[in-house]
Formats: structure tokens, C-alpha cells, sequence
């Protein structure tokens, strides 16, 4: 069967089960469930075709072939010439029409392998309507304008951190990385060549090198012929290897075998999904199952019932036409219930809430009572530490007291060490200035949507800018599409932190500026586009292949609604040295209005003309309009100007009118403003005092100075900070800084985002800001690299210690009292890794019992059952102080403690007053969105039971029925008294039930 082994391998790849060596992520969950899968791929699928076809179909060429041959040897027996029958020849006409069982199902084959494979590409189903060959269409609903990409019904899922770092561990604390050598990448977007597609294969002038405990082996990804495959270069470059791997690393060849590879090595297994994680799994589809069902009835309709050709005179022909196409589509339909299970439980798995994996804060020694300094003393890594990144020895108490801005790390002491800490802060969020989250910044906005939905002021972003110095390795040729797809599910997500009057500002350039300006106006709506800023960030500009060099980037502003402000920039010292009148209203300077124009005031549709007039020898003026005034400055009168009252303004030279600038309302204002002054020669003039707007001036849409140089303020800053930073591109800390300032001032702008942190700059300018105004802006910073602990956070560390560095090292101590907090969330490739598929006995017995049965628990329902006591394990909360999950570090996983009690407070966005930490009890207060005074008490429940809850809740004299909390959650069943309020929800809450429904809640972004 020719079309069934086509469709099996088109299968195969779809449901990949071609990566048997592949051991994380959905590989290993359906490599848990290969055998199931495979027997409904190659036994279930053929035979319900036949038994389809043969279902619907009246009769068949066979059939038909049996009734002929009884027909002609009645006639012969009859001695009737069976040649000129009627009956046989309408039966030789049906069978000619007709085809046969086998020929319809090697159609219904054929057609099945090739829907499924033109929207399959690399691991993902694309969104490309094939209307006919060569021509597509797209979903339009009457728009103007329509913004469309390949990719815009999936979530983006992937970033380039694991092509930039592939690293594990062996034995003897030695270490073994995969480093790419000479990558290329498409330049300025250009898409590989049609024949050709970027494949990884090991770099031939130095496979290997060593350095030091670590092993580092090189490839190249590189542009090669789509018929040369990557599975060969794979086996090429461990040969390779093989033959270059020195004795003291020869452990990275001991076994790590699979149920299907009992022969696979630690190098096979680390080489494979290196690999791997490049060409699959880069997107998730919102609604796989509902776009295939509905691209399938298009392709029956347009690729196999042809209706011009469909014979309705014959009933055998027309049926088996209609029997194909029956079989096809519940077939196909099968299939795409099993696809949908596998999207969706995948989706489920991107869109649900992370764990926080770890929490701590970083505290100015100023804030910490003096009664913790003996502890922090007596710490080697934090007193370490301190010498790394300030370049302070701290010796003594004494030495502790004179270094007040030193930021103390809690990672480095014990958890109760850390609650005591805490405890001490009242008001503790309020308290924190700002908020670091290393995370894949989708997962990072979805976990902080309850606590700071619409609460932010301004979001400042700068994303990567798809460009050839700072390219997403994408695995496709869709590299805008993709590109769009990553930053609209996080621009989207992201508005919903915006208030009323929040601002968004992105920064761009060239390559992807007109498909992000077109996406911003998508998602913020024509009218809530505030302006773009060209901002000149390298003056010597960056060669392109076309000729230009590019010398600036894009700042796109967009605001939330119309009661958004875009605030005016302050002026520079050498704009105010203008201003060097001053008097008892403050500084000023002298203007010719009759030098600068005017415009006019209109009334009814017509212009107004109010001249002014001048006496010389009584030194006064006028406007007719109003009274008399008498100059407030003395008058200098040259001699031989001897003229009594002259019109200043609005003639001019010729005695022509000119439109006055001002209204006579605002003339009553202030007649002190105005000064008739005589020049040597010519007409006397009106200056009046020019006082500059303290606020500053109205934002140019050209930024153009030295100081935005990213050279300049951004490389050379961070060389400041750090000797060698190892980061690049780093923006100007000043055209950050000026960004933020027309988003808000001190008053207006409480919090600041920033979810494509990079090196933390937004971070630096906020607390820059915040020093110069002594604003208090909190800033919330998502970085996912792993500079995060080698960059980011230690650049707020040291911005905070002193603002002033130099070859890493500060060049004062004028400090500023901070407090942050940062966490590391799961991660998804972590959800899908610790998760396992178990049936339960009775699960086993009842699906052996009906095939039909089994057939539906497949394809629809076996990965939400099966994995339901992994994804959420109640037990975790019997301790929730010591819950544990696979975490991966360096591509290994190490089962890490997970902080329940921080993931809860967000999950019900919780700001936090106060934590603390009584025996087996911990108490969390403060309020929600709602500012509902919540309550949560988390105990361990190996230690303690009910009994000891109802005592410790009466000695804090916590009452159920008072109204000092509006809800309390806790932990465990209880049997604390409970009511229902007036919503129809309880007062005591478990938190169990709470944590789920929260966690779980995937609505579709």
C-alpha cells in the first residue's frame, strides 16, 4: 500500500515520532506513549478506512464483477446472446464507473498524507490557506488596513538562549559545551536561498578544544542543500568527535539508553537535542483543532469533490465518491482530535501560571537594624560578594555602620534568617522599589497580571531587533512572521498592565519598524498613537548591504487612552543660561515680539487687530483696548529721538497690519510684560519678558544629541560598571532616561516596566531618575538570559551602591536606599520535564473493556488524565516549605525547593504589608486589587494538625466573624468557623483549591 506508507511517514513526523532519542519536553511524553500511538497509526487507521469505505459504500466493482458473471451464465444457460443484453451491458457500464475498495482507499491515503503535510513544516502547523497552487488567502473582515503574518494564530515559544548555551556536566565537577563558530545568519532578513536551509554540522578546523574542567565542541550553522540532512551531520560531527575527545572527558561517552535506544551515549543524547531545540516546538497554536477542521472542509471542498465532475445519472459512481469523502473526513477528523489533545495540552502547559523557583531581596545595610550585623558579619559569601562587585573589605561592626549603601543578598543566609529580615519590614511591597524576574518574559507579564493589572504608568521596551547583530535563531523562513508572532503575544499581554493613562514606548529600527508600527496600532487602536522619535544612537552608523548606514533607531510611543499625558522634557543648563534677567518672579530673558510673529486671535470668523502705542516722551504704553500702563523699567531715550506717540505693533515698516500674538484677556494679565525699547536706528520696538516653563519643553520628534550615542552612554557605561560585562548593545543610558521622562515625572510615574530587560539600563535610568528628583519610581525588570545573575542584577546592585564607576570599581559612595526583589520562575521546557503519564489500575480495567472506548480516551482525554497528579500534586502542600520540582541547570535536572507561598501571593495578586514566620506557621497580610484585606496562613501539616491551628489562631486572637480580614485562606482542611458573604463565597478559604484555579486559568492571550 504505496499511499499508506506515504501517510505513515507524514504521520510519523507530525506526531514525531521520529525523535525516539529525544528525552525532554513532549518528546518524553510521547515517547511514554509510543506503543499506543503507533497501534492506532498503523493498525486502528487502515482498518477503519476499509471498514468506513465498505460501510457506505452500496456496492463495489467486486460486487458488481459477481453479478455480471451470473447474469451472462443465466443468458448463456437460456441460449440468449448475453453481448447484446441490456442488463449486461448497464452492468459493464456501472463497473466501469465504479472503483474498488482497495482504489478508494489508497485515495482516501493519498489525500489524508497530503493535507496534513502542506500545513506540517518543521514541527509546526502554519497558517497558510493554499486557495490553488500559488495562491493563498487570508481571513478579512472589511478593515482598512489588515495586518496579517504567517504565524499570527500561535504563541511564540522559543528564544535563541539555548543555541548561545548548550552546556552539561560531567564527573569531577568537569563541564561540556556546544559553542557555535562562524555562524551565519541571514543577512538584513534576506531568507536563505530556495535549495538551501540552515543546518548545524561540526566546525572542521577545530572540532574540539579544551579549556580548563571544560570541554568545548564547535559547530558551524550554516546554509546547506535541503537534501543534505541534519541527522547525517549529526552522526558526522560525533564521529568527529569521537576521534578528538581527550581520555579525561571519555565519560561523556558512558550509556544513557532509551526504551528504543539501548546503545545511546551521554554525547548522543546532549548532541540530539541541542539539535533538536532548534527545529521544533517554536510555536503553539491557539486553535489548532478548529483551523485543520476548518482547512479540511476547504480542501474536500476545492481538491477532492470536484462538482463539475461528479456524475449524478450514476448511482455507483456518485456513491463512491460520496464514500471517499465520508471515509476522508472522519479519518481525517481522528487524526486532528489527536493533534488537538497534544496542542492543547501543550498550550495548557504555556498559558498556566508558573512556580516561583526562588525569591530574595536585595537591602541597603540602612535598612537592616543593626541587631542582624554580628550574622551578616559572620557570612564569607556575602562579605565576598560585596568585595566583587563594590571593591569593600568589611572587616568589622564598625566597617558595617560606615557602609550604609551596601546592598545585602538574602540568598546568601538561611530561610529563617531571611523571615526575620522580612519581618522586620512593615508594609513590605510598598517598601520595595523594585521587582527582577529572571524568566521567559511571556511567562513572567501572564504570572504578574493579577497583582499589577492596570496599575502600571509606563512600559518601556527594546526588543531584539530581528537584525543581523541581534538575531532570534529562527528555525524557518518565516523570520518576520515569527518575529510578529513574539511580540504580539506580548504586547498584548502587556496593555492589560497599562492604566488610563499609561504609555507605552518600543524601540525599533528599520528592519521590522514598519510591521511593529502597524502591530502597536493594531493592538493600541490609530488614535492612541502618540509619536516616533528617531533617536541618532551611533553617529558613524552601521553599514548595510544596500549602501546606507544606519545611524539611528525608532522610538514608537503609544498611549492608553486620551487622558494620557506625554510630558514635557527639562531644559538643559545651556538652555536656561539664556535667562539671565531675574527679578522677584524669577529668572527671565528680553523678546522682540514683534521679531518672533504672531498668530491671531479670531472672533466670529474674523482676524483682530489691537495695535500697541508707544509715548517716548512719557515713556509709556498702550493698547487701545485697555488702559493706560506705565513701563516698569526705566526708560534709556537716545536725545535725538524726539516723538510723541508712535504705533509699535502691529505695523510694520510699510504700515502694513500684522496679526497681533495675543489675546486681550491675556494682555490683562501681566501689562508688566510688555516694554517699549528704542533702538539706535529704526522703529521703536515691544519686547516683553520671556519666562522659561520650569517643566521644560515640548518633546522634539528628533533626538539627535552626543549623549544618546549607545557607544558613548551605552557600552562605555557598562564597561564602567564591569570590566568585562560581556553583553552587547546596550542602550544609552540617556535616551532611556529621556523616554521615561516623557512618559511621567516624579508625581505621575509610580511604575515602570520593562519585560526585554537585556543589561537592567531601564533599571539604572529609573533609579538615576529617582536620585536627580527624589522620585520614587519602582521599576519591574524580565530578563531571561543568563547574564541576568552576571549583568543585570549586579548592574541595579552597583547603580544603587554609587553612581559614579570606573574600570568596575565606584568612585564614591553617595549611595541610595533601595530595596528589590527578584525571582526565578519555572520555566515551561521545566513544566513539560517534571511532568509524568500514569494510569491507574481502574483506568487500565475500564478502558480494556470497550475498544470504542479506548479509542476516544486516546485521542481526546489521555494527557489531562494521566498527567493531572503531576501537574498539580496536592501533597506538596501537606509541607509547603519544602516542595520540590526538577528544575534544569545546565541541562540537567536538579530537583530545586519551590517557594509556594511567593507563587500564591501573586496568584491571587497580593500586595504584601507583612510576612512572618511563627515555628510551622507563616502568616501573609495585605490586600488585593479589590483592597480585600486578605489573610493567608501556611503551616506544615506533618507537624501540625487542626488542634494547633485553633490555639495559634486564638493566641494572635484572629477572629472569623470580625472585619479585620475580608478573606483568609489557609492550607489543609480545617475546622476553623466559616460563613459565606454576601458574593456567595466563603470567608475561609482553602488554599489548595484557590492555587488551582488560579494557576489553571488559561484563557486564551
Amino acid at each position: 500500500m504505496p499511499n499508506y506508507k506515504k501517510l505513515q511517514n507524514v504521520l510519523t513526523e507530525v506526531f514525531q515520532l521520529d525523535q525516539a532519542d529525544l528525552d525532554f519536553g513532549i518528546y518524553r511524553i510521547m515517547n511514554q506513549k509510543r506503543d499506543a500511538i503507533n497501534d492506532f497509526l498503523q493498525n486502528s487507521l487502515p482498518k477503519q478506512v476499509k471498514e468506513l469505505l465498505e460501510k457506505n459504500l452500496t456496492g463495489d466493482a467486486k460486487g458488481l464483477k459477481e453479478e455480471l458473471d451470473k447474469t451472462i451464465l443465466v443468458l448463456k444457460d437460456a441460449g440468449v446472446d448475453y453481448e447484446t443484453s441490456t442488463k449486461v451491458k448497464e452492468l459493464k457500464d456501472k463497473i466501469a464507473a465504479s472503483a474498488s475498495i482497495e482504489t478508494l482507499e489508497q485515495e482516501v491515503f493519498s489525500h489524508l498524507a497530503n493535507f496534513f503535510k502542506r500545513y506540517y513544516e518543521g514541527g509546526d502547523f502554519i497558517s497558510l490557506r493554499r486557495y490553488k497552487k500559488d495562491v493563498y488567502a487570508i481571513p478579512y473582515e472589511g478593515e482598512e488596513v489588515k495586518l496579517h503574518w504567517a504565524n499570527h494564530d500561535q504563541y511564540y515559544i522559543k528564544t535563541s538562549e539555548y543555541l548561545k548555551n548548550y552546556a552539561f556536566k560531567l564527573s569531577g565537577d568537569k563541564l561540556v559545551k556546544f559553542q557555535l563558530k562562524e555562524a551565519s545568519t541571514e543577512q538584513n532578513n534576506n531568507k536563505t536561498q530556495n535549495d538551501q536551509e540552515r543546518r548545524f554540522a561540526i566546525f572542521e578546523e577545530l572540532p574540539v578544544e579544551v579549556d580548563g574542567k571544560t570541554l568545548l565542541i564547535n559547530f558551524t550553522y550554516e546554509p546547506h542543500k535541503k537534501t543534505v540532512q541534519q541527522k547525517d551531520l549529526t552522526q558526522k560531527a560525533i564521529e568527529a568527535i569521537k576521534a578528538k575527545v581527550p581520555v579525561d572527558f571519555a565519560d561523556v561517552f558512558s550509556l544513557s539508553p532509551t526504551e528504543s535506544n539501548k546503545q545511546r551515549t551521554l554525547l548522543d543524547k546532549h548532541l540530539n537535542s541541542f539539535v533538536a531545540r532548534h527545529t521544533f516546538d517554536y510555536f503553539i497554536h491557539k486553535d489548532l483543532g478548529g483551523f485543520l477542521r476548518r482547512e479540511l472542509d476547504f480542501y474536500i471542498k476545492n481538491e477532492v469533490l470536484y462538482i463539475d465532475d461528479i456524475n449524478t445519472e450514476n448511482e455507483i459512481a456518485f456513491n463512491s465518491q460520496i464514500s471517499k469523502i465520508k471515509a476522508l473526513k472522519q479519518v481525517a477528523n481522528k487524526i486532528i482530535l489527536f493533534l488537538e489533545q497534544l496542542e492543547n495540552f501543550q498550550k495548557k502547559l504555556w498559558l498556566k501560571k508558573k512556580f516561583v523557583i526562588a525569591a530574595n531581596y536585595c537591602i541597603t545595610l540602612d535598612r537592616i537594624p543593626t541587631d542582624y550585623y554580628f550574622e551578616i558579619l559572620e557570612n564569607k559569601a556575602q562579605l565576598d560578594e560585596w568585595k566583587s562587585l563594590f571593591n569593600v573589605t568589611i572587616k568589622t561592626i564598625k566597617d558595617l555602620e560606615n557602609e550604609q549603601f551596601l546592598v545585602l543578598d538574602t540568598k546568601f543566609f538561611a530561610e529563617d534568617f531571611k523571615d526575620r529580615i522580612l519581618a522586620e519590614i512593615g508594609d513590605l511591597d510598598e517598601q520595595t522599589n523594585g521587582l527582577l524576574i529572571n524568566s521567559e518574559n511571556f511567562q513572567a507579564l501572564h504570572f504578574l497580571q493579577e497583582k499589577y493589572s492596570k496599575k502600571i504608568d509606563s512600559i518601556y521596551i527594546d526588543p531584539p531587533y530581528n537584525t543581523s547583530a541581534s538575531e532570534i535563531a529562527y528555525k524557518n523562513n518565516y523570520k518576520h512572521s515569527s518575529w510578529l508572532s513574539l511580540m504580539q503575544n506580548r504586547i498584548k499581554l502587556s496593555k492589560q498592565f497599562l492604566n488610563t493613562e499609561g504609555i507605552q514606548c518600543t524601540t525599533i529600527d528599520d528592519v521590522e519598524v514598519k510591521e511593529l508600527h502597524m502591530l502597536l496600532e493594531s493592538e493600541f487602536g490609530k488614535d492612541n498613537f502618540a509619536g516616533v522619535v528617531p533617536i541618532q544612537i551611533n553617529p558613524s552608523g552601521r553599514p548595510t548591504e544596500k549602501g546606507f548606514a544606519l545611524s539611528h533607531e525608532y522610538a514608537i510611543f503609544y498611549v492608553k487612552s486620551d487622558k494620557s499625558t506625554i510630558y514635557k522634557i527639562a531644559r538643559t543648563e545651556k538652555q536656561l543660561s539664556r535667562f539671565k534677567e531675574e527679578d522677584k518672579d524669577g529668572i527671565f530673558e528680553y523678546r522682540n515680539l514683534r521679531r518672533e510673529g504672531s498668530n491671531s486671535d479670531r472672533e466670529d470668523g474674523q482676524r483682530q487687530y489691537y495695535p500697541i502705542y508707544a509715548n517716548i516722551n512719557l515713556g509709556t504704553i498702550r493698547v487701545p483696548e485697555l488702559e493706560w500702563f506705565e513701563n516698569d523699567r526705566e526708560w534709556k531715550i537716545l536725545e535725538e529721538h524726539n516723538l510723541d506717540e508712535v504705533v509699535i505693533f502691529p505695523k510694520n515698516d510699510l504700515g502694513r497690519e500684522k496679526n497681533w500674538r495675543w489675546s486681550i484677556d491675556s494682555l490683562k494679565k501681566d501689562y508688566s510684560q510688555f516694554l517699549a525699547r528704542i533702538p539706535k536706528k529704526g522703529t521703536p520696538q515691544v519686547y516683553y519678558k520671556y519666562r522659561p516653563n520650569l517643566e521644560g519643553t515640548t518633546p522634539l520628534t528628533l533626538w539627535t544629541d552626543a549623549k544618546f550615542s549607545a557607544t558613548e552612554h551605552g557600552t562605555k557605561v557598562l564597561k564602567e560598571l564591569f570590566e568585562d560585562p560581556k553583553f552587547s548593545y546596550p542602550k544609552s543610558i540617556f535616551a532611556v532616561e529621556e523616554c521615561l521622562k516623557v512618559m511621567g515625572n516624579k508625581l505621575s510615574q509610580k511604575y515602570v516596566l520593562d519585560y526585554f530587560a537585556g543589561s537592567g539600563t531601564t533599571g539604572h535610568a529609573t533609579i538615576k531618575l529617582n536620585r536627580e528628583d527624589e522620585g520614587n519610581r519602582k521599576y519591574i525588570l524580565v530578563e531571561m538570559g543568563t547574564y541576568f545573575n552576571t549583568v543585570t542584577k549586579p548592574r541595579i546592585q552597583k547603580v544603587i551602591y554609587s553612581d559614579n564607576w570606573k574600570n568596575g570599581k565606584p568612585q564614591d559612595k553617595k549611595g541610595i536606599s533601595q530595596m528589590f526583589k527578584y525571582i526565578v520562575l519555572e520555566s515551561y521546557e521545566d513544566a513539560l520535564n517534571n511532568l509524568t503519564l500514569q494510569q491507574t489500575n481502574i483506568q487500565q480495567g475500564a478502558l480494556a473493556l470497550n475498544d470504542k472506548v479506548k479509542e476516544e480516551y486516546l485521542l481526546q482525554y489521555m494527557l489531562d488524565v494521566e498527567s493531572q497528579d503531576h501537574l498539580f500534586n496536592l501533597n506538596a502542600f501537606k509541607n509547603p516549605f519544602n516542595y520540590k520540582l526538577n528544575v534544569t541547570e545546565n541541562n540537567e535536572l536538579v530537583p530545586t525547593t519551590v517557594d509556594l507561598v511567593e507563587t500564591f501571593n501573586y496568584l491571587i495578586g497580593l500586595k504584601v504589608q507583612k510576612v512572618e514566620r511563627i515555628k510551622e506557621f507563616k502568616l501573609v497580610t495585605g490586600e488585593n486589587l479589590k483592597s480585600d484585606k486578605i489573610l493567608v496562613i501556611w503551616r506544615n501539616l506533618e507537624k501540625t494538625n487542626n488542634e494547633d491551628l485553633n490555639r495559634f489562631v486564638e493566641k494572635l486572637d484572629i477572629k472569623v466573624f470580625d472585619g479585620e480580614f475580608d478573606t483568609i485562606y489557609i492550607n489543609g482542611d480545617n475546622n476553623l468557623a466559616n460563613f459565606k458573604k454576601e458574593e456567595e463565597s466563603w470567608k475561609v478559604r482553602l488554599i489548595e483549591e484557590e492555587f488551582f484555579n488560579k494557576m489553571f486559568d488559561v484563557k486564551d492571550i
